[in-house]
Order: C-alpha cells, then structure tokens, then sequence
C-alpha cells in the first residue's frame, strides 16, 4: 500500500524504516529531483520516508531511530543553517563543492550542489575531527530557470512557482568512514566521494580519539610536574 504525504505520528516512526530486504540507494540526482525538489516546493512525495530533524539536535551517532536508515547511511531533512553545531561538537566543510547534473537533457544542466563535512567533536575551531561524515544537498538556485527539465524528471506533477522557500530546505546524508588499518582498507562504498578527508593513519573511532586527547593532556601535566 502507498505511503501518503500526510502521516500520524505512529506512521513517522515506521516510514524511517525501510522493510528488510529493501535497500535505499538513490544517485545524487534523484535525491536532487525527486525528493529535495519535491520538499522544497511543497508538492507531495511518495514514497514520504525521509523525515525532518533539527541538526543541532542531533550527533551523528545519534541518528538511529530518528533518520531513515539504510545499511550505514542516514537521510533526513534540515533547514539551512550557516553555523552547524551540536550539542557535543560541530560539522566542518571539507572541500569544495560539487555540481549535480542532470541527465535528463541532451545538455546537462546543473540541478543541485553537494557540500562534504566532517564532524568535530568539542567547540570549533579547535574540535577532534571523527570519521563521521555528511553530504549537504543544495537545490541549484538556476533551477527555477530549469523547469523543464524537472517536469521531466517528475513526471505527472505540476509546475511550480518558485518562491524563497526553494532554498530553505537541505537533503543531508550522514554516515561513518571506516579508515586503512596496516593496508587494510576497511572503507564504506562511498569513499571515492571522500578524497578531500584526511584518513591517514589507524581506523578510530570518534570516542577513540576523545580518549587519545585526554591522555595527551594527562602526559602533558605529569611531564610539567616532573619538570616542576
């Protein structure tokens, strides 16, 4: 049965959930197209299953259960916001940004951006840099201009009067990057989209790292003391 645009609150939790055996793999440009276009101008989407979260609410380990998971990735919906802070870290930008095309046209034409970040725990500018990762997905502001080409991608929706709202809504995916242990490459499927984070050295995680600070800062005051 199809999933309306309108859910109750029980429907909210289970459309962030795909059932078992169903894989949510969509390239850049559906996400682009089919459900960020389709936020933004307030048409429906089906099926509804990506949900909406507050960014700052939320570290990225604490997505299970609240973004529509599938396998080691997370979707949700977010307003834009200039600073992207947490309550136990930020999310910086690596890189520049990316253009999406768009296929559906004998000349491609730009119908989105993607921006890389990497999530720091502690406050910026000096936060220890995890292997949490998220891609930001922007509707191009030339896409108003481009109608025709997500009529076409869209098919049966109607046209819509783009307004300020097109650029309030972000498509974020988030998930974790495994890194290279002793030439072991532990890495997710999506690291050839990564080549702006620094992964050198070994695999660790975001609560690895925190400890390593601490010890370096408990080394630091007994070498003082000793000196003392």
């Amino acid at each position: 049965m199809m999933m309306m645009a309108t859910t109750t609150a029980d429907d909210d939790e289970r459309v962030k959930q795909l059932p078992p055996g169903f894989l949510f793999s969509p390239t850049d440009e559906e996400l682009v197209l089919h459900f960020l276009y389709s936020k933004a101008s307030l048409l429906p989407c089906h099926p509804n299953i990506i949900p909406d979260l507050d960014l700052d609410l939320s570290d990225p380990f604490q997505l299970n259960g609240k973004a529509l998971s599938s396998g080691n990735q997370y979707y949700f919906f977010s307003k834009v916001k200039e600073k992207k802070e947490t309550e136990n870290g930020y999310w910086k930008e690596i890189g520049e940004s990316e253009a999406i095309m768009s296929s559906s046209s004998e000349n491609e034409k730009k119908v989105g951006t993607k921006k890389k970040m990497v999530f720091h725990i502690g406050e910026a500018p000096h936060g220890i840099q995890t292997t949490w990762l998220m891609q930001e997905y922007h509707i191009s502001p030339s896409s108003s201009n481009n109608n025709h080409i997500i009529a076409t991608s869209i098919r049966g929706r109607r046209k819509h009067d783009h307004d300020e709202s097109w650029s309030k809504w972000v498509l974020c995916r988030v998930y974790e990057k495994k890194r290279t242990v002793r030439g072991v490459n532990y890495s997710s499927d999506d690291d050839e989209h990564d080549e702006d984070y620094d992964d050198s050295g070994t695999e660790l995680s975001w609560l690895d790292e925190v400890y390593l600070s601490l010890d370096d800062d408990l080394e630091q005051e007994i070498s003082i003391s000793i000196l003392d």
